[in-house]
């Protein structure tokens, strides 16, 4: 069994103790099989001989994953994952080796914080990400609709009262934008997640976090909003409730300066969001992302992005 293919298997059982060796050990092989990323840290002069602690290890900008098939290794990709391409720069590719690994990671994540998808009727509401194609978050709802309710599907707001009014309990998850529009319009439901994915892609002005939740409260007429904060560079997801997200074991944020990225910040304080996510062995494990969060009681929130953020990363290089 190749390094990659044992670690998978291990992933699932990495803690709090494990973590960092397991981290150390995922960047020495991406080091070794992942040639951009080879040459990214080579350029900064961290290799594995000299990075010895978890806060050494450099993180890929996340703009690499719009002009370059990131790999650790050959293989032939059983998926590409491609961004929704609001950006004028281009869509993001994350190449998948492994589908069942993806979904398998997606499925013991979501089930270990709500219980068991057969429990839940899926009320998903995304028509943007279903018009894009390709986008992970779609690959995830399909693959839990598998294990969930019979009545699962895709709505639009016009079929959709019947299945929130019923006493299933349901798990509603959509796009910001059309969360949104549903709450104006649908009757109050009762026994359900609301979960938004975050968006508006330009059909609505901007808010923060706080304020959307409070309308979706309002409009659902539940005491909490979940949110879904995931990537199409990440194969792991983090939950959090009322906007405080967490990973599972086998991933990590860290908050960095954002004038030193090799300077990472306690909590309260504001700075760019690095993800280190081990399920992504077979790509790039370590991310560094163009949002902007910080920690707080070992959870973390996401405030924003970058301003100017696709001339950061990979291009300041050149």
């Amino acid at each position: 069994m190749s390094f990659a293919e044992e670690f998978k298997h291990r992933i699932f059982e990495i803690n709090e103790e494990t973590f960092q060796d397991s981290s150390l050990a995922a960047f020495e092989y991406q080091y070794s099989n992942c040639q951009i990323f080879h040459e990214y840290c080579n350029h900064l002069k961290k290799t594995p001989k000299n990075v010895n602690r978890l806060n050494e290890i450099p993180f890929l900008p996340i703009e690499c994953f719009k002009n370059h098939a990131v790999k650790s290794g050959e293989w032939s990709e059983a998926k590409i994952f491609k961004s929704s391409g609001t950006t004028a720069s281009g869509r993001s590719q994350h190449f998948i080796k492994d589908l069942p690994h993806y979904h398998q990671s997606a499925k013991s994540n979501f089930e270990a914080i709500f219980g068991s998808l057969s429990e839940f009727l899926i009320v998903a509401i995304l028509p943007s990400y279903q018009a894009q194609g390709d986008s992970s978050l779609i690959g995830m709802v399909d693959y839990f609709m598998r294990f969930s309710k019979p009545d699962s599907g895709y709505f639009l707001e016009e079929n959709i009262d019947h299945v929130l009014s019923t006493t299933d309990k349901k798990l509603v998850i959509g796009v910001s934008y059309a969360l949104l529009d549903l709450a104006e319009k649908a009757p109050k439901t009762n026994n359900a997640i609301i979960m938004e994915t975050g968006g508006m892609k330009g059909r609505r002005k901007e808010m923060t976090r706080s304020e959307l939740h409070s309308n979706l409260k309002r409009g659902f007429g539940v005491d909490h909003i979940w949110s879904e904060y995931g990537m199409t560079e990440l194969q792991s997801q983090a939950y959090g409730r009322d906007g405080n997200f967490s990973f599972p074991s086998w991933a990590r944020c860290l908050i960095r300066d954002i004038n030193d990225p090799f300077t990472y910040l306690p909590e309260e304080k504001t700075g760019g969001i690095n993800v280190i996510d081990l399920a992504n062995i077979d790509t790039c494990c370590f991310i560094e992302t163009k949002d902007l969060g910080r920690l707080r009681n070992e959870k973390f929130e996401v405030l924003g992005r970058f301003d100017n953020s696709d001339i950061r990363g990979c291009n300041l290089l050149i």
